[in-house]
């Protein structure tokens, strides 16, 4: 009699779930984590503001989050393309002022809006591009690149106008005071369908090209994105392009929120547009967050500020407060996080 010492054989999964990872595995995963509950904290504070006040458990409340916030939905999705590979971008602000600026100065001047858009965008990627290559291959830390940009773009929007400008183009204001309807008296409004569009872009992207991939391996370490052959230096000054080319988007959409445009206009927004990517569950260091997490985090950010003006009489400065108190909860986090799978 003969004694097998063979081990037994595994059994065979399925393609599909070998490519999922079982449902199981997905939603246990410690990746997760930072999505999942910027979800329960999202419902949350839905839920509680619609036991508070009258009329806030309404679909035109949740639409109006993505109305009000869509150009900040695409700012947040191309800080996820440079927050991923380990970067920052400083100048995103300053660019959507730039950005209202362009327009409102041409619009006055006669342009038509189908050349003025075109051109915001090429001068917003051009210098999202001019970003990467001091980035990458001069050798400039991130901070600095995209702070002196941000200076850039500032100062161009005080050479254009030191005062505001106003727009009458027919087609901008047809964007902006359009109402696209959704029945049972819901309505959003174009800025909203572009800037879902953007993400979906975006996801594909990240998550289904050899780009996408790259940039993921890129803030897990580019030193073994390197080792392995990837195109490392493509990539990295890729993704400025592409947030230089979000925040023109981004300003364009806002210049249809407010039909003008202003020096002033967007500062802070680039703290606002990083927030949103770390509470929406981006590691900072890089390596693993999701676009779609982004978004949440500016509804997050969107549904705070609807509570503060449903209750009326509180100032518009706990926004910041209650945003300052859910980075540091969010970092924590990240922190324990990563110490968990290390």
């Amino acid at each position: 009699m003969t004694i097998s010492l063979a081990p037994t054989p595994a059994p065979a999964q399925s393609p599909l779930r070998r490519a999922t990872g079982g449902i199981r595995g997905t939603f246990t995963s410690p990746r997760y984590g930072p999505v999942l509950v910027t979800l329960i904290l999202f419902a949350a504070v839905f839920i509680g503001g619609g036991l508070r006040y009258q009329g806030f458990f309404s679909g035109q409340v949740l639409l109006n989050l993505l109305v009000d916030n869509a150009y900040l939905i695409v700012l947040a999705v191309g800080m996820t393309f440079v927050i991923l590979t380990g970067g920052i971008d400083l100048s995103v602000g300053a660019v959507v002022a730039l950005s209202t600026m362009i327009a409102a100065s041409l619009l006055q001047s006669g342009w038509p809006a189908a050349a003025v858009v075109p051109l915001i965008l090429l001068a917003t990627s051009t210098l999202g591009l001019l970003v990467g290559i001091m980035v990458h291959y001069f050798k400039v830390q991130p901070f600095i690149a995209t702070l002196a940009a941000m200076f850039l773009a500032r100062g161009l929007c005080y050479i254009i106008s030191q005062s505001s400008i106003s727009i009458t183009d027919p087609a901008f204001i047809a964007f902006g005071v359009g109402r696209i309807p959704l029945g049972g008296g819901l309505s959003i409004t174009p800025s909203v369908i572009i800037a879902l569009a953007v993400v979906v872009v975006a996801v594909w992207v990240l998550h289904r090209t050899r780009f996408g991939r790259t940039v993921y391996a890129l803030g897990g370490s580019e030193q073994s994105g390197l080792l392995m052959g990837l195109p490392v230096a493509r990539t990295k000054v890729l993704v400025y392009l592409i947030s230089g080319l979000c925040s023109g988007i981004a300003g364009v959409l806002f210049t249809f929120y407010t039909l003008s445009g202003y020096p002033l206009t967007a500062v802070g927004t680039e703290l606002d547009a990083i927030a949103a990517v770390v509470i929406g569950g981006t590691l900072l260091a890089g390596g693993y967050g999701y676009v779609l997490g982004s978004v949440l985090g500016v509804l997050v950010l969107g549904i705070i500020q609807t509570i503060i003006s449903f209750e009326g009489t509180l100032s518009s400065w706990w926004t910041r407060i209650f945003i300052g108190a859910l980075l540091l909860v969010f970092i924590v986090l990240q922190r324990v996080l990563t110490a968990r799978r290390r």
